[in-house]
């Protein structure tokens, strides 16, 4: 039995040692223009795999890391931006231009002396920002309230002086005379202008001019108050 176990492994070690030189033999036939591709063909792949990985990585941490944005449409009212319309100072909502006519008469034995003149003037109502109060634009829920000071006559020297004309002149007036007459040409001006129809007219221009103005700031919803007299 060992003689043939003998013989069977001298049979069976030749053929493997044959069959593992034939593989090397083919192997060494293989040109070596086919190893140099095969060879590129490898690196490239294992570079393309090492992007690939390296590009999930970077997309992995840089997601992990931005954080989450949160859009913010709500407008906060500043101190600077109180101040900046505070700035304003006096803004006019309707101006009246008028003219009047007054004359005055001085008798005397002889003759009359008389004197009449035509006044030109300007009345602005509006309002003076600087005359607001601490607090008076604030946010109620999400509405800009505006309280704004009452309309009033922003200049008491509304007539144009530079304007003014004498219609007829005849005798002496002193300027004692021409500023009773220029008193009475105010008096009538406030007469005529100040009425409650002009007040009322530059009251909804001033709501509707400012409340135009905080829309343009950016705020959708306002709300303007007018403080009375």
């Amino acid at each position: 039995m060992e003689t043939n176990n003998l013989k069977q492994d001298k049979q069976t070690t030749p053929h493997t040692d044959k069959s593992r030189f034939g593989l090397i033999a083919v192997l060494k036939r293989v040109p070596l223009s086919i190893w140099l591709k095969l060879t590129f063909v490898v690196l490239i792949v294992g570079i393309v795999v090492y992007l690939i990985s390296s590009i999930k990585t970077v997309v992995t941490t840089t997601n992990t890391t931005v954080p989450d944005v949160v859009k913010n449409e709500k407008i906060d009212v500043t101190p600077t931006m109180i101040r900046s319309i505070e700035q304003i100072g006096e803004w006019s909502f309707l101006e009246i231009n008028d003219e009047e006519l007054v004359d005055t008469v001085r008798r005397g034995i002889f003759s009359n002396d008389e004197l009449v003149r035509i006044y030109y003037g300007t009345l602005r109502l509006g309002i003076n920002l600087k005359d607001t109060k601490e607090g008076w634009l604030s946010m109620s829920g999400d509405t800009l309230v505006a309280k704004l000071p009452p309309v009033r006559l922003l200049d008491n020297d509304f007539i144009d002086e530079t304007r003014t004309r004498s219609f007829i002149a005849s005798g002496k007036w002193s300027s004692v005379d021409r500023k009773e007459m220029y008193d009475r040409a105010v008096q009538k001006m406030r007469q005529r202008c100040l009425t409650k129809k002009n007040y009322a007219t530059a009251q909804l221009n001033a709501k509707e001019q400012f409340g135009q103005m905080l829309r343009s700031m950016g705020f959708e919803k306002t709300r303007v108050e007018i403080g009375s007299k």
